[in-house]
Formats: structure tokens, C-alpha cells, sequence
């Protein structure tokens, strides 16, 4: 492709609304243009990438055995109430009424019509396992779209379902899946870190995100560098500390004490009156878990994890109770609740504050709290549970050294779905023993065009972007330093035609531009391997290759040209 032929508007000034590395170098590079907040257009050499990563998920796919096929956009709301998602998506989900009036959605997730296809076409045990996948866009309301294509109100998603006539294959589907993510993003040139995750609203019981460490990701995540372990801050398990605050379990009880704390209601105030630190108080927490008050204890020094503590609760619905029910439970003002007294509410503890003594809690009275609590004497509980975020000075809950919390970005999540949709859908089977059985379900996601500015955000330097070979738009840029010389001209063409003879996928930047702009340039969009033709180099009879990414350059013959390109630019294969 000659330049002057393509479509490439490249910028010099960095957008202003662009938050992210990825999200400045894409536009920039003329790769994306926004059209809308949360919207954008894919210039012609980000839709060449983005056309690259879904070949690559595509072969990869295929291999394990998956079948593509293309679901719509729009999906009947009916479908969204029959699994009892619509409310959890609330706001997020964009729909409309047609001219019949009838309530349509833009989908930002497709389990509900692949189940419902499934359900009207498979019968019987003989027809499984079966897994469906797509390439699609998908659309959410976003509150706040930001960074570009990482968070979007439209994105493309691979998305694929795995049917499955038992927990057996269920298993044996989501291992093949797993691995194909392994390859896709290995192909892709991303190191990323497979998580243990929470399911979240798409439900099921086990999961795991592939994330990649970037300082624009919205995710935070838990890992220790010495074993592996990685796990979103969500699930990431807390293990009791045993003897952190030595000094404070090894104290002698005192006096329970009732103190006044005129307007403070906040662990920071509290302290800061009381001359304690926050890891001296406990935190007396009122959720409202289906329709049921519970109490939860957590340290000063730490936030609760509500996904841990639903998933603890086993229950559908959780919130922080409102300011009516805290005055119900604990005949006190809100701020100012503690478990000293608390009667007819289940009491759950966090493992933080086992051990302690003499800390400080509400008392459940207006402007006032207790100092010198402690367990079994002032109060009792019945139930530990692991129930707060983790922290970086924690331990690793698997080999107990140093844990890292480290943003990043999300960018696939595989879900044993289990039995969620298939029974709220009927989608059933005829088992070997001609009993009706639900199916049981596996999905597995993919962000496509995250998977671009994840490698944008992970291979960029200052001058631009640093494109791994399997996704660059082109694997080579001639760059004619004045392509307006005869002899530099006739040269450049003839290497352009012999790497277009080649295979080679080649931009030659023939045009009237001074060489700084086309040297700029061609670091900007970031193409691997750069083929520099000047006048020094062709006295001496020599061509230029320089690589993208190292900076280190070689100087070859012309006829040399056609045996080195390709030792650059052969593609990394799967290792599956």
C-alpha cells in the first residue's frame, strides 16, 4: 500500500479528553476518531488491526473445536425477563420501543438468546456438547465512558457458550477455552495474569479474568510475584494474620467505658478524638441481605468486600441498610452503631479483628461511642468469615510472602455458568436414561478491541506506538528519505514490489514530506520493521532495516532484502 493512496490522518497534538496512553496513541496514529462520548470510528489502520486480533481469536477458536455464528443486536426485552437479568443490568442497558411498541434491547451480552436458540434446537444428550461462539458488537450505557476503547458505550466482543450434558464436559469445555485464551493473547503479544474472578451478573460459580497490568486499567488486582497467585481484589482471599497486633492482643481488658463523641461518625474523626489508631476500632457495618438485616464487623483499618460477603450470605440481593432500618436494628442514630447490645440481628466477624482487646465501637446511641471493647465479655460471635478487601501489606494466601495490588485492564473472563440460564430458560435435554435434564453452561468472553489498547498501553514508548508483528497494521514501512530523487524513487519501488511479491504486508510512505516527518510518523504508528532508502546508503550500495521496537538497525545489500524481511516478520504460532 502506497501511503499517499491510503487513508492515514496522523495528529502531532495530544487530544485533550484522552486520559490513557492507548486512547492518545490511537488517536494520534490515526487509528480511531470519536464520534461520540463512548463511540468511535475505526480509521482503516485500526480497523487492519482490529481485523488481525479477530483472525487470530478465530483460528484459535476453531481449533478447540468451537462453531462460529452471528447473533443480533437487538433482542426482545421478554428474553431478558424470562432469566431474570433485566434488573440486574438497570441502567446499563439501552433499549427502545419499536413501532409496535414493544420493548427492545441493544444487547450488551447475548447468554439470553443463545439459550433460547439452544433450547428450541437441542433435544437429546447425543447432540452435546456443543459450544457456539460470535465476534459482535455490544452496547452498555456506561455512566462514564473513558479511555478510549477500554470502556465504551460500543464494543466488540467475542463471546462464546459451551453446552455440556453434565459437570464432566463442563469441565473438559471450559479447560479447551482456557487454553484457546492462553494462545489468543500470547499470539497477541500480551503477558496476562489468569485470575480468579467473580462471576458478577453473569452468575455461576467459578471464573477467571485474564488481565493485563496497565496503569489506565479500572480493575484492581491481587498478585505475588514469588508463586503466581493472582486474583481480582473482588475474591482475593484474606488470611487470618494471627499476630500482626501482638501488643493489642496481648493486653489486659479494661473497663468498658462509654464515651461522648459529639457529631463523629467516621472512623478518621473517631480516632483522631479518641487518640486511636484506626486497626483499635471496629467498624459495625448493617446490610440488608433479601430483605434481612445482618451486622458485619470489620476492622477500622479496612473496607468490607461485599461480593465476599454475599457470596458468604449466599444471597440474591445485598445493600447497606438505610438510615430507618439501622434506627430498627440498633435503636441508634446511623454512624454510631456497634455490637455491644445489638440483639435479633445475626452478628458475622471479619478475621481482622480476632485476637484484639480494648477497642473502640459505636454504642448505639446518638454522639456516642464504647472504648475498651472485647469479645465474649462485652459481646459474642458466632460466626468468622473472611469478609474484607485485601491490602498490600497482606501475605499471599498461597505462599504467604509479599501481595501486590496493581491496576489493570480486563481482557477476557471465562464463567462456569452452570445451571443459571438453562433452568430459569427451560433449556433442557433427554438424558441416556430418557430423563429431561437441564443443560449445563460454560461462557467465555473476550474485549476485542481491548485487546488493542491493552498492547498499545503495554509496547509504546515516547515517540508512539511499538506494534508486536502478529497485529501490526503492516509488517513494513518503506521509508524513501526523498522519495522525489530518481534513484531513491526507482529503488524504493522496486523494494515495495518485492516485498508486495513476497506476501509481505508493506506501506511504502512515498510521499513529499521532509524526512523528520516521515521518520516521525512512522515511530507514531508504530509497523515493526523500517525500511530507510537514502543517498549515503545507496552510494555504498546498502538499504537500511531498522526494528521498531529495539532501535537496532542493520545494513544489508538490496538484493539481500527478500531473505531478511521474512526472518522478522513470520508470525508467532499457538502453542496449542
Amino acid at each position: 500500500m502506497r501511503w499517499t493512496n491510503y487513508f492515514i490522518p496522523t495528529l502531532k497534538e495530544v487530544p485533550s479528553d484522552a486520559e490513557a496512553v492507548s486512547h492518545r496513541l490511537m488517536i494520534r496514529a490515526g487509528l480511531i476518531r470519536k464520534i461520540a462520548s463512548g463511540a468511535y470510528i475505526y480509521l482503516p489502520l485500526g480497523l487492519r488491526v482490529l481485523k488481525k486480533v479477530e483472525n487470530i481469536i478465530r483460528e484459535e477458536m476453531n481449533k478447540k473445536g468451537a462453531i462460529e455464528l452471528y447473533l443480533p443486536s437487538l433482542q426482545p426485552v421478554e428474553l431478558w425477563h424470562s432469566s431474570g437479568r433485566y434488573k440486574d443490568l438497570g441502567e446499563d442497558l439501552i433499549k427502545f420501543k419499536d413501532r409496535h411498541d414493544r420493548i427492545m434491547v441493544f444487547g450488551p451480552t447475548h447468554e439470553e438468546v443463545i439459550t433460547d436458540l439452544v433450547r428450541n434446537h437441542i433435544r437429546s444428550y447425543r447432540q452435546l456438547p456443543v459450544t457456539l461462539y460470535q465476534i459482535q458488537t455490544k452496547f452498555r450505557d456506561e455512566v462514564r465512558p473513558r479511555f478510549g476503547v477500554i470502556r465504551s458505550r460500543e464494543f466488540i466482543m467475542k463471546d462464546a457458550y459451551s453446552f455440556d450434558k453434565d459437570k464432566t464436559g463442563l469441565d473438559e469445555s471450559y479447560k479447551k477455552m482456557y487454553e484457546a485464551y492462553v494462545a489468543i493473547f500470547e499470539r497477541c503479544g500480551l503477558k496476562t495474569l489468569a485470575c480468579m474472578a467473580d462471576p458478577g451478573v453473569m452468575g455461576g460459580d467459578i471464573s477467571h479474568e485474564f488481565m493485563v497490568l496497565a496503569e489506565s486499567g479500572e480493575d484492581l488486582l491481587a498478585h505475588c510475584a514469588s508463586c503466581g497467585y493472582a486474583a481480582s481484589v473482588l475474591v482475593a482471599e484474606c488470611i487470618e494474620i494471627g499476630d500482626v497486633l501482638r501488643t493489642t492482643h496481648d493486653a489486659k481488658p479494661k473497663l468498658l467505658q462509654e464515651v461522648d463523641t459529639p457529631g463523629l461518625t467516621t472512623i478518621e474523626k473517631v480516632g483522631a478524638f479518641l487518640k486511636v489508631g484506626p486497626h483499635q476500632m471496629v467498624k459495625t457495618l448493617i446490610y440488608v441481605a433479601d430483605r434481612e438485616p445482618v451486622s458485619i464487623l470489620i476492622r477500622g483499618d479496612h473496607e468490607a468486600n461485599e461480593t465476599k460477603i454475599k457470596k458468604y450470605l449466599k444471597c440474591s440481593d445485598l445493600e447497606m441498610a438505610d438510615e430507618d432500618i439501622i434506627k430498627k436494628v440498633t435503636c441508634g442514630p446511623l454512624g454510631f452503631s456497634g455490637p455491644v447490645g445489638l440483639k435479633g440481628v445475626r452478628i458475622i466477624a471479619d478475621y481482622s479483628i480476632k485476637g484484639i482487646k480494648n477497642f473502640v465501637t459505636g454504642a448505639n446511641k446518638k454522639d456516642s461511642h464504647f472504648i475498651n471493647v472485647n469479645m465474649d465479655r462485652d459481646f459474642k460471635v458466632k460466626e468468622w468469615a473472611d469478609l474484607r478487601m485485601i491490602i498490600d501489606s497482606d501475605p499471599c494466601p498461597n505462599c504467604n510472602k509479599q501481595i501486590k495490588i496493581e491496576h489493570a485492564i480486563e481482557m477476557g473472563h471465562v464463567f462456569k455458568l452452570g445451571y443459571k440460564y438453562s433452568k430459569a430458560m427451560s433449556a433442557n435435554f433427554i438424558d441416556e436414561d430418557g430423563k429431561t435434564t437441564p443443560i449445563i453452561m460454560g461462557c467465555y468472553g473476550i474485549g476485542v478491541n481491548r485487546i488493542i489498547a491493552a498492547s498499545i498501553e503495554s509496547h509504546n514508548d515516547k515517540k508512539g506506538i511499538i506494534w508486536p508483528v502478529n497485529i501490526a497494521p503492516f509488517k513494513v514501512i518503506i521509508i524513501p528519505v526523498n522519495y522525489n530523487k530518481d534513484n531513491i524513487h526507482k529503488v524504493a519501488d522496486e523494494v515495495y514490489n518485492t516485498l508486495k511479491n513476497e506476501g509481505i504486508e508493506v506501506l511504502l510512505d512515498d510521499r513529499d514530506e521532509t524526512a523528520g516527518v516521515k521518520f516521525n510518523d512512522a515511530e507514531l504508528i508504530g509497523i515493526p520493521i523500517q525500511v530507510v532508502i537514502g543517498e549515503k546508503g545507496l552510494k555504498k550500495g546498502k538499504l537500511e532495516i531498522k526494528l521498531r521496537d529495539t532501535g537496532e538497525s542493520i545494513e544489508i545489500g538490496k538484493e539481500e532484502l527478500k531473505n531478511k524481511i521474512p526472518i522478522f516478520v513470520i508470525p508467532a504460532k499457538s502453542g496449542s
